[in-house]
């Protein structure tokens, strides 16, 4: 099941926008910068970049989430986000002999599908161990045997890194990522729009709803591009503006 949780982020990190903002539109020097950011203030500074698209100030905070229960489809897709840092969990040095997966929506409300992609996934983990074990074998003996320290462990890593390949894209895997504000602004105005894939979709309005909790102000406007404009997918849009716009509603 997807989870996501803020790790880090920006001590403070509207009041550091509205520095950076500082900077770029008054007299203020190194030693005095954040004095006299009151709520207020920082608020006035914030809404003033919004209104005029200033978006480079935005770039000094970052947030850090660690997420998980998301398969490796979805790690496919947000890796293309490349203004950001990933950790991902290895298939190389994590063994997957009893591996999880992602069931997509529509095979899980299928009786029919469902049970075949459960067989499926089965024969896979099946294939894996079996390819695993042919794989350490060959490596244990290339190695100089069982008796010598260290050979089980290199043997088996070893034969991990060629078995994986036979796992597929619904295997479930864990995400570090930290984007600062302005790739996430770009994240959640790409991937909260219905035309997302679903998994990603949904862990973009997970993400959203946490970054509006931590930095109200700053992300008052994030989300699809619809909220606050037209659609810009023209004749391929899913012509749910209007709920798209509810769910998007932000009370902070």
């Amino acid at each position: 099941m997807l989870k996501v949780s803020l790790l880090a982020h920006t001590p403070e990190a509207e009041k550091l926008v509205a520095a950076a903002a500082r900077f770029c539109y008054s007299h203020a020097d190194t030693d005095t910068i954040m004095d006299g950011l009151t709520e207020e203030k920082t608020a006035d500074f914030l809404q003033m970049l919004m209104d005029l698209g200033h978006e480079s100030p935005v770039e000094h905070a970052t947030f850090t989430f660690a997420i998980e229960g998301v398969s490796r489809a979805l790690l496919a897709q947000i890796t293309r986000h490349r203004i950001a840092s990933f950790s991902v969990q290895s298939q190389r040095y994590v063994a997957e002999n009893q591996f999880t997966y992602v069931t997509p929506p529509e095979i899980e409300n299928d009786p029919a599908a469902k049970a075949f992609f459960v067989q499926t996934m089965e024969e896979i983990q099946q294939s894996y161990n079996k390819l695993s074990d042919i794989l350490y074998e060959k490596h244990l003996a290339d190695f100089g045997g069982p008796d010598i320290p260290g050979n089980k462990t290199k043997a088996r890593k070893k034969a991990n890194e060629d078995a994986r390949f036979v796992l597929p894209n619904a295997c479930e895997t864990k995400i570090m990522m930290t984007m600062n504000v302005r790739s996430l602004y770009n994240f959640f105005k790409l991937r909260c729009c219905n035309r997302a894939q679903w998994e990603i979709r949904e862990l973009a309005w997970q993400m959203l709803a946490i970054c509006r909790k931590e930095a109200p102000i700053l992300f008052k406007n994030a989300g699809p591009a619809c909220l606050k404009g037209p659609c810009p997918e023209g004749k391929m849009t899913c012509g749910k503006m209007a709920e798209v716009r509810e769910r998007g509603k932000f009370n902070g």
